[in-house]
């Protein structure tokens, strides 16, 4: 896998933390270093830790679902995709009554931005890609980008993670759709 398409798909996992960073600064819930650091930091090691979660288990899997492995890859991703696409046309912004840089709301945050990268990580074990450099990009550009949210989230409305929650999922399923095509031009 080239590094351009691990920074792709990098950008377009970090897409929810990116909209989630927007929501809550823009809600001057996220107004100190602390909380922005905290909060990225979080972010990016979920971000991290997921895709290595859910490679170990495809690798462990792998000789059972080889012949069909491109396929699932594929829907993996597609849902992903499809998931980004669905909360992009939601219309309810979120709201943050407390910190989302402490405690469980800190915890629970981080899970829901990162739950998306298990997958990625399961589809890198059927693909037989090393996961620590994926996992290191993806945690790294998460946290980036969840800071660069922080930033903006003053003073963007948060639609903007709206749209870009869209192109990330529509990424996610042009990647799916790379991987099959791949697989079936190498047969």
């Amino acid at each position: 896998m080239l590094i351009v398409e691990i920074l792709i798909i990098a950008f377009a996992l970090a897409i929810d933390a990116f909209a989630v960073a927007i929501a809550a600064s823009a809600a001057g819930r996220v107004n100190n270093t602390h909380a922005a650091v905290r909060l990225a930091f979080s972010f990016g090691v979920f971000q991290f830790l997921m895709p290595v979660l859910g490679w170990a288990t495809g690798t462990t899997l792998e000789p059972l679902i080889e012949s069909f492995d491109h396929w699932i890859a594929f829907v993996l991703l597609s849902i992903v995709g499809i998931r980004m696409i669905r909360a992009s046309r939601n219309p309810g912004n979120e709201t943050f009554a407390t910190d989302p840089s402490r405690g469980m709301a800190l915890v629970t945050l981080s899970t829901a931005v990162s739950i998306d990268a298990l997958a990625v990580g399961l589809t890198l074990a059927m693909l037989k890609i090393s996961i620590w450099t994926p996992s290191l990009i993806i945690g790294f550009v998460t946290a980036l980008v969840t800071l660069i949210g922080i930033l903006l989230g003053a003073r963007l409305n948060a639609k903007l993670g709206r749209k870009a929650e869209l192109v990330g999922g529509i990424v996610l399923i042009l990647v799916a759709m790379r991987i099959v095509v791949e697989h079936l031009s190498a047969r």
